[in-house]
C-alpha cells in the first residue's frame, strides 16, 4: 500500500514538473518565443508566451488523459484481456508520463532559448521511450490495446508471443540506434534515419505475425 501511494506521488510530481517550471522562469520569457523548428533547425513560427503556457497547460491534459486511460485499461476492458497484462500497462502509464514531461521541458526550453540545440536532444530521447517499450514487449500478454495488434497475432497466442518476442529485439535495437545516431548526427539527417528505424522496427513484427502464423497453420 506504502509503495503504491508513493507511486503515485512520484507521478504526480513528474507530471506536474514541466508546469512548475514554467511557472519559475514564466517573467524572464520574452513577450515572442519560438514555437515550431523546421527540420533545418531554424524557427519556422513564433508565437505570444501566453501560446506557450497554453501549449505546455494543453501537453499537460494530454499526458493526464492518456496516463488514466491505460492505467485504468484493465477495468474497463470489455474483453477482460488487459487484465493479464496489469503490470505492464502501469509501467506504460508511467513511462508516457515522464515521457511527455520530458516532451513539455524540451518545448519549453527550446521556445525560451531559441536554441534548436536543445530540440535536437527530443530524438533521442524517443529513442529511449522505444528501448523502454521493447522491454515490455517480452512481457505482455494478448491484448487490443498494446502490442503487435495484427489480425494473426490476436488470433493466435502462439502467434503473439513469438511476434512480441521479436519486436522486443528490434525496438531495444532500434531504440538504442536512434539514441546513437540522433545524437551524433544533425538534426535534418538525424531526423530521416530515425523515420527509416521506425518504420523497419515496425513493419518487420507485422510481416513476421503473418508468416509465422502461416507457417503455424501447416503444422
Amino acid at each position: 500500500m506504502i509503495q503504491k501511494k508513493l507511486s503515485g506521488i512520484v507521478t504526480i510530481i513528474i507530471w506536474l514538473l514541466p508546469v512548475v517550471y514554467l511557472i519559475s522562469i514564466y517573467n524572464t520569457i520574452p513577450q515572442t518565443v519560438p514555437m515550431h523548428f523546421g527540420i533545418d533547425g531554424k524557427a519556422d513560427r513564433f508565437g505570444s508566451k501566453q501560446e506557450l503556457v497554453w501549449t505546455v497547460i494543453a501537453l499537460s491534459a494530454v499526458a493526464a488523459g492518456i496516463y488514466l486511460l491505460i492505467r485504468f485499461l484493465p477495468r474497463i476492458d470489455p474483453k477482460k484481456t488487459a487484465r493479464y497484462s496489469a503490470g505492464t500497462f502501469k509501467k506504460l502509464s508511467f513511462a508516457l508520463i515522464v515521457f511527455f514531461s520530458a516532451l513539455q521541458l524540451f518545448v519549453i526550453k527550446a521556445s525560451v532559448s531559441g536554441n534548436v540545440a536543445v530540440s535536437k536532444l527530443l530524438l533521442p530521447i524517443i529513442g529511449l521511450f522505444f528501448i523502454y517499450l521493447g522491454n515490455l514487449m517480452y512481457s505482455v500478454k494478448p491484448n487490443y490495446f498494446f502490442g503487435i495488434r495484427t489480425p494473426w497475432t490476436l488470433e493466435n497466442e502462439s502467434t503473439w508471443r513469438a511476434t512480441h518476442q521479436l519486436a522486443g529485439k528490434l525496438w531495444l535495437a532500434g531504440g538504442l540506434l536512434i539514441t546513437i545516431v540522433t545524437l551524433l548526427l544533425p538534426f535534418k539527417i538525424g531526423f530521416i534515419v530515425f523515420m527509416c528505424i521506425v518504420f523497419v522496427i515496425a513493419l518487420i513484427p507485422v510481416i513476421f505475425s503473418y508468416r509465422y502464423y502461416k507457417k503455424q497453420k501447416k503444422i
